[in-house]
């Protein structure tokens, strides 16, 4: 009698140590899954991704997963800055346009020099020479369009003078046709500020920007979905404030047209 009992025991006991083992493999074989299908994941290639996903959707659900496709960007490419969305202001390559808008504004420069010249010698001196005031060169980023903050404003104000009103719409004009997006940015020199409308440089460039972009919408017909607006203050310096010559050259607003690359940043 007693020694049935210990079998008994025995058997249970070697059962249990069957069953531990079953649990320890399943817990290997969803280890090692689990590894595979992060080193998968981590070499973004879309055919191991979709043949780990089918076989964990077996696993799973007994069914396999529909044929992914392979067309169009991914998520993970767009994050990454390689392929992006295709938008009203993205077009491959449009070097052509720009250069084209160079000439223009080049020639509108030259006739506004020409008439200024013309307005001098009938004793008109309260005008100055577009040319010393804008200047147009290209970048990695797009075409710039920079003009001296005292061509468009007084001092220490955000208000655009009838003059550059003009000259800013006749720009537009140029840049109209244009798909590319255009961003505007204001600076200042180093010179602290502090009014009641403007607290700090931030806001007087802010303000500088937005005025310009406002005859740009709302006079050249540049819609509005193409245009930004930055004011970067006294924080992206041309040259050193450390002179007139320099806090003059820090002062001013640029015009932006932005290739794709740059288009989301």
């Amino acid at each position: 009698m007693a020694g049935r009992r210990r079998k008994k025991v025995q058997d249970e006991g070697h059962g249990g140590m069957e069953r531990w083992l079953i649990t320890y493999a399943d817990l290997i074989t969803l280890l090692m899954v689990f590894f595979v299908m992060m080193y998968s994941m981590s070499q973004i290639n879309a055919q191991k991704f979709a043949a780990v996903a089918n076989s964990l959707s077996l696993v799973l659900t007994g069914q396999a997963m529909s044929t992914l496709s392979t067309q169009g960007p991914s998520m993970v490419e767009g994050l990454s800055g390689q392929m992006l969305p295709e938008g009203p202001g993205t077009i491959p390559d449009n070097q052509g346009q720009l250069d084209e808008v160079k000439r223009m504004i080049a020639e509108f420069i030259k006739a506004e020099d020409l008439a200024n010249g013309e307005a001098q010698k009938g004793g008109n001196t309260s005008t100055t020479r577009l040319s010393d005031s804008l200047i147009v060169y290209e970048q990695e980023r797009g075409l710039v369009i920079s003009f001296k903050d005292t061509m468009l404003f007084a001092s220490g104000s955000d208000e655009l003078t009838p003059r550059a009103r003009e000259i800013i719409q006749q720009i537009g004009g140029a840049l109209l046709k244009l798909p590319n997006y255009i961003r505007v940015e204001g600076h200042t020199d180093n010179r602290p500020i502090n009014t009641r409308k403007f607290p700090s440089n931030w806001e007087l460039s802010v303000l500088r920007a937005s005025n310009v972009v406002h005859v740009l919408n709302e006079n050249a017909r540049i819609p509005a979905e193409r245009l930004s607006i930055i004011g970067y203050g006294e924080h992206r310096p041309l040259v050193a404030n450390d002179s007139d010559e320099g806090r003059a050259m820090n002062r001013r607003v640029d015009i932006v047209i932005l290739k794709k690359k740059y288009d989301y940043f």
